[in-house]
């Protein structure tokens, strides 16, 4: 039976949580309280890719180069309800040994590392909404113990879009931070392994301003967190065939800046696999536009008129650009601003692009 104060308590402290790291650590320390877990691991995800970016957090797990063993092994091998598919399915919940009968070594992440270390069973969820997955969440159990149960699964299954909405809110602006300074992109190189071999001074300084998460050794200077590798591991699998979609991610730094990055394959000269090139660099204005229209819930046409309102344009012009009636621009505007909670252009224009988040929509 679901405690559900107990529930509710979790669902109050995340809708207050002021960080995707609080929100993470006390909706962990109460949803214990209800499923019975060992360790698990949450992280944000770049909600137009699905990869793991910053910030994430871990519970008895042990080491990050644990944390990207995982991570890897999910990217490049793991058949058995990936989070690819789990996003996209009609419950964004699933137990390990729920999904295989019973038998959890089908799962090429359980034979080659959870096995290993004494997990039994692990239930997984992405926290979605709609199509957008903004987190993703493992639960672990330890091996003699009973696996996830229905309504264990279930429970975990409802909190994915509360949990996802409110992590979808923390990614809004709440203050202007300071204005980027111009540098260089990072450039750091894996081997067809995936280990790094070489790494230039603004990698190294980009990622100096990274916040703490898990991280893995590198042989060429700093230790590289675990998403920044997890990225260049969803490069190769593209490269291999083992997955489709882009291999880039956005963080957000500690100052309150974002980075873009992104990976992809080379060739050797006798077509053989070359290095994995990682760049990262602050992130654009169209960058950030989809990210930040997806944190306030803008459609597309709302995000249109409100480029257009940055330049400057009447109601009357944007109805005649858009070849739409005054009455629609005006409805698309009123909710714009009930969006955003702004009450007028100028403030919508100074809490959106004042900051450089999107770009201006400029003139054909």
């Amino acid at each position: 039976m679901i405690d559900q104060r107990e529930r509710r308590a979790l669902l109050d402290r995340a809708a207050h949580a002021r960080t995707a790291s609080d929100l993470f650590g006390s909706a962990s320390t109460r949803l214990r309280r209800l499923v019975d877990f060992q360790a698990a691991a949450w992280s944000a995800t770049d909600p137009e890719t699905g990869l793991i970016t910053a910030p994430m957090h871990v519970e008895n797990l042990g080491r990050g180069e644990d944390c990207f063993a995982y991570w890897e092994c999910a990217l490049l091998e793991e058949t058995v309800i990936p989070y690819r598919e789990l996003a996209r399915a009609a419950v964004p919940a699933a137990g390990l040994a729920a999904s295989t009968g019973g038998l959890p070594a089908r799962s090429a992440q359980y034979r080659k590392l959870l096995g290993r270390q004494g997990v039994g069973d692990e239930l997984r969820a992405v926290l979605r909404t709609g199509d957008r997955p903004w987190g993703v969440v493992s639960l672990f159990r330890e091996k003699g113990r009973a696996p996830f149960g229905p309504a264990e699964i279930s429970l975990v299954a409802a909190l994915s879009a509360p949990l996802a909405e409110r992590l979808r809110e923390l990614v809004q602006p709440v203050a202007s931070p300071a204005a980027p300074q111009e540098q260089n992109p990072g450039l750091i190189l894996f081997d067809p392994s995936g280990t790094p071999i070489s790494i230039n001074a603004e990698a190294r300084h980009h990622l100096a301003r990274l916040p703490q998460g898990p991280t893995t050794p590198s042989p060429v200077g700093p230790p590289l967190p675990v998403w920044l590798i997890g990225t260049a591991a969803q490069a190769r699998a593209v490269a291999a065939e083992h997955d489709r979609g882009a291999a880039r991610i956005r963080i957000r730094t500690r100052d309150g800046q974002w980075l873009v990055c992104h990976a992809s394959c080379t060739d050797g000269p006798d077509g053989t696999p070359g290095p994995t090139a990682v760049v990262v660099q602050p992130a654009a204005g169209s960058d950030m536009a989809p990210i930040i229209a997806d944190a306030y819930g803008l459609s597309a046409r709302e995000l249109e008129i409100t480029q257009l309102i940055a330049r400057g344009l009447a109601t009357g012009d944007i109805a005649v650009e858009l070849v739409i009636s005054p009455h629609t621009v005006r409805d698309h505007i009123k909710a714009v601003f009930a969006k955003t909670r702004v009450s007028s252009r100028g403030e919508l224009v100074a809490r959106l692009f004042a900051e450089n988040y999107w770009p201006r929509r400029t003139a054909p």
